[in-house]
């Protein structure tokens, strides 16, 4: 089921319908079309989970398909965003372009962003629309930081003797965007198996703290990259899908709680913390929340 709720500034929450119709406070949050459009963002009705919803970890997908969770609008509005950016270029995708078309193959559904003459002379390129941030930016960019030394040391106080060194970044770490490339290879397969050719997968990121001090301390230092997407093997990609889609499917059926999300899918406990709008429905999702308020 689609999310059922808005949670209000206070932390209360309020069915959509009611929010919608009627705000219990004395002024809305936000304007009531955008609360309109983040409503009508949350309820998608497929007949099959999507690519999306099957890399997302499996307990998290079950909870928001049995559960009628509450979400905060004020946290949607990234994903907003990034619809925002869609529909303003939409009259600018004429030629070679065709944009946001879904399709399916017997194991999931997935709609592509763009597919065609997007970033050169080449007619075959899948594109994506990312907004995201700074951090995440640096991780899939395999930015990092090592110590150099400065052929100083230190001459006074607990690390006298001891050789100075300096902050340098390097680029070439390991590129973590796993999920990323895993979504784009499978619409890759889609759009290969409907006939189109696809010759080069490209990532436009949108930085959405771009302007802020933390992003230059994590070397972003443009409000927009692309990221080229590496082929993986098309085996493995349907391989994994499958395997996503029948733990789902059985879950749903014998309507039992799939195990928990892996460390990579909670990011690290990450998400658990802050950003699963189901944690509340998952022991593990408590366990963690738990842990996080007793340390604060």
């Amino acid at each position: 089921m689609p999310a059922t709720k808005f949670i209000c500034r206070d932390g209360s929450t309020i069915p959509i319908k009611q929010c919608l119709s009627h705000c219990p406070n004395a002024q809305r949050c936000m304007f009531l079309p955008t609360l309109r459009s983040v409503a009508e963002s949350l309820n998608r009705k497929l007949d099959k989970p999507s690519v999306t919803e099957l890399i997302a970890g499996t307990r998290e997908t079950y909870l928001k398909k049995t559960q009628p969770y509450a979400v905060d609008p004020m946290q949607q509005l990234y994903a907003l965003h990034g619809s925002a950016v869609h529909t303003i270029q939409e009259g600018h995708n004429e030629g070679n372009i065709i944009t946001e078309e879904r399709l399916a193959d017997d194991i999931t559904s997935g709609k592509f962003d763009l597919y065609g003459q997007i970033v050169d002379l080449s007619d075959n390129t899948l594109g994506d629309y990312k907004v995201t941030s700074s951090y995440k930016l640096m991780k899939a960019l395999g930015y990092y930081k090592i110590d150099v030394p400065t052929g100083e040391v230190y001459k006074t106080g607990l690390k006298k003797g001891q050789p100075k060194t300096r902050k340098e970044w390097l680029t070439d770490g390991v590129r973590h965007l796993l999920d990323w490339a895993i979504q784009l290879n499978y619409y890759r397969i889609l759009l290969e198996e409907a006939g189109f050719k696809v010759k080069d997968m490209v990532i436009q990121a949108l930085c959405r703290d771009y302007s802020l001090r933390m992003a230059a301390e994590r070397n972003i230092t443009r409000p927009l990259y692309l990221i080229k997407i590496d082929k993986i093997s098309d085996r493995w990609v349907k391989l994994y899908m499958k395997v996503k889609a029948k733990r789902l499917e059985k879950a749903l059926k014998e309507k039992h709680l799939p195990e928990k999300c892996s460390a990579r899918e909670r990011w690290h406990e990450r998400k658990c913390q802050s950003y699963c709008n189901v944690a509340e429905f998952c022991p593990y999702g408590r366990l963690v929340k738990r842990a996080m308020n007793k340390a604060a």
